[in-house]
């Protein structure tokens, strides 16, 4: 067998790589740290241009696609990129607007009515006579304003440097502008251009990859933005359905917050599998404030109506388009949610989706190829 000195060249630039990976990988990982801090505003882009994408190419396919004067056809793009974005921005001020005041006001709430709601349970605890005496006295002696107003004057004094405060958090936010700033810019240049940035990155895969290699990496790029696509439609229609159901049921049985729970639940919705319960949880507390007993049927409506969500609306909506058995669903929602935490448990579903049809185009080939020979 001939070696040639490009192979060994290669092997040796490879181990000598690994060494200084190894020898200075506190050193690598921090410089990776920074780049990918340094990339963040184009990450973000990357998936705000993709989601706005969704909507822009819906808008697209109604404005006036008959049309052929020359101006109606350029300003297609730019009008529809501005009416997504539009939308976008729309939604999630909708439900800021519909759910942030509201759980405000019955954080405060709670804390106005707490003191007497324990004076309530000490005379309950009372009247059974279930509790010693010395107990109750020393729970009696509580004075519970006086220790909530403590524990506010401690969490202010415990900020520290009130200066040093306000210099960091003014940075944050300023530095979070920046950020998003960056990002939308990004966004919109990647969404104008969107068919020469692939075109590029087309003509280099093929020109430093070999055709096999460039056939697979493209098949797997195309089924991971199919499953993506279909898990955004689907998983966003089927928070909206579930969303309208929950309102419409309450308004049906007169509970409170009827508009704003069933906003809270669509949004919330959108994390798979634990989405709607972390809702409904939000949702029984607020009702709580009003009438345990509505917050109790407000807990077994969302029970039921999750009930025909999983059994009827989800497997229609979303399972059948993704093609992911449910224990995987979960699976990926579980693991994406320990790595990344909500970010991980939306991503996670697609990404699941992808490397599970891919493994099943895999298994189907090899299953197939001696039938094939059986048959010659």
């Amino acid at each position: 067998m001939e070696i040639k000195w490009k192979t060994c060249f290669r092997v040796g630039l490879s181990i000598f790589v690994l060494y200084l990976c190894i020898t200075y990988w506190s050193v690598a990982f921090g410089l990776l740290t920074t780049l990918l801090s340094a990339a963040a505003p184009l990450f973000i882009g990357c998936v705000v241009a993709y989601i706005i994408n969704i909507l822009m190419s819906f808008y697209e396919k109604f404005y006036f696609t008959k049309s052929k004067n020359v101006k109606v056809i350029k300003s297609r793009r730019p009008v529809c990129m501005v009416l997504a974005f539009i939308t976008l921005l729309a939604i999630i001020a909708l439900v800021i607007g519909l759910v942030v005041p509201e759980l405000v006001s019955c954080v405060q709430l709670i804390f106005n009515k707490l003191p007497d709601a324990m004076n309530m349970v000490v005379a309950w605890l009372e009247d059974i006579q279930f509790v010693p005496e010395d107990i109750l006295a020393s729970i009696q002696a509580i004075d519970l304003e006086s220790r909530l107003e403590q524990i506010v004057n401690a969490l202010v004094s415990g900020v520290g440097n009130v200066m040093g405060t306000v210099v960091s958090t003014v940075a944050s936010v300023f530095s979070g502008i920046v950020t998003a700033l960056l990002s939308f810019i990004f966004a919109i240049y990647l969404l104008s251009g969107k068919e020469k940035l692939a075109n590029q990155f087309e003509r280099v895969m093929k020109r430093y990859m070999k055709k096999s290699g460039y056939s697979k990496v493209k098949h797997v790029f195309s089924v991971m933005n199919d499953c993506f696509h279909r898990y955004i439609v689907g998983q966003c229609t089927e928070a909206v359905i579930l969303g309208l159901l929950c309102a419409l049921g309450m308004f049906i049985l007169r509970l409170p917050y009827a508009t704003m729970i069933g906003a809270l639940i669509a949004f919330t919705a959108l994390i798979p599998v634990a989405g709607a319960y972390i809702g409904a949880g939000v949702g029984a507390f607020m009702i709580m404030t009003v009438s345990p007993i509505q917050a109790l049927v407000f807990l077994i409506y969302i029970v039921v109506l999750q009930q025909v969500e999983g059994n009827v609306i989800y497997p229609r909506v979303v399972g059948s388009s993704m093609g992911l058995p449910a224990i995987w669903v979960l699976a990926a929602v579980t693991v994406g949610g320990g790595m990344m935490g909500i970010a991980g448990m939306l991503i996670g579903v697609p990404l699941a989706a992808t490397a599970y049809r891919l493994l099943k185009e895999d298994v189907n080939k090899t299953a197939v190829k001696p039938m094939k020979k059986v048959e010659e």
